[in-house]
Formats: structure tokens, C-alpha cells, sequence
């Protein structure tokens, strides 16, 4: 089923929009990017001061958690293969 941004856990309709601008419609194109390309696509497209906080959202969205509820071995790799470095 392929939700809505705004429906997904964490993110919002303003998240939503941003993503659009990112070619990111609905959660099928998220679980297919993946959190880290499509953190990657939100940023370069976006670029209003875009944090981790979004990767997170993101990951934590297509696991339907919170994004606080990630551990910090997850957040550090997220974080790690965003920067190219993991």
C-alpha cells in the first residue's frame, strides 16, 4: 500500500511537500530509496537547513516507531552512510 507521506509515523504534510520537491511521493518511494538516498535526494533538492533529525524520521518512519525510540548503533550508521563514511 503506498501511504501517503503525511500518514507515515514522524513525518507531516510539511514533510510531505518538501519530499515532493525531492521526487519522494508516498512511502513505496521511500522503502525503494531507502532512508539514506532519500535523506541524501531531500537534502540536495530541499536545502533549508535539512538535519539528521529527518534521517531519522525517515528510517523511523518505515519501521513505524518513533524516531527517538532508534538505538544509537542505528542513528550512527544512518548518520555514518549519509556522509559517506559507513
Amino acid at each position: 500500500m503506498n501511504r501517503r507521506i503525511r500518514d507515515l509515523r514522524n513525518l507531516g504534510p510539511k514533510t510531505e511537500q518538501m519530499l515532493a520537491e525531492a521526487d519522494v511521493f508516498g512511502e513505496d518511494d521511500l522503502r525503494d530509496l531507502g532512508p539514506v538516498l532519500a535523506y541524501q535526494r531531500f537534502k540536495f533538492r530541499v536545502g533549508r537547513n535539512v538535519s539528521l533529525i529527518a534521517l531519522y524520521a525517515i528510517a523511523a518512519a518505515l519501521r513505524n516507531c518513533d524516531w527517538r525510540d532508534l538505538d544509537k548503533e542505528t542513528k550512527r550508521r544512518l548518520r555514518d552512510q549519509a556522509n559517506g563514511t559507513g
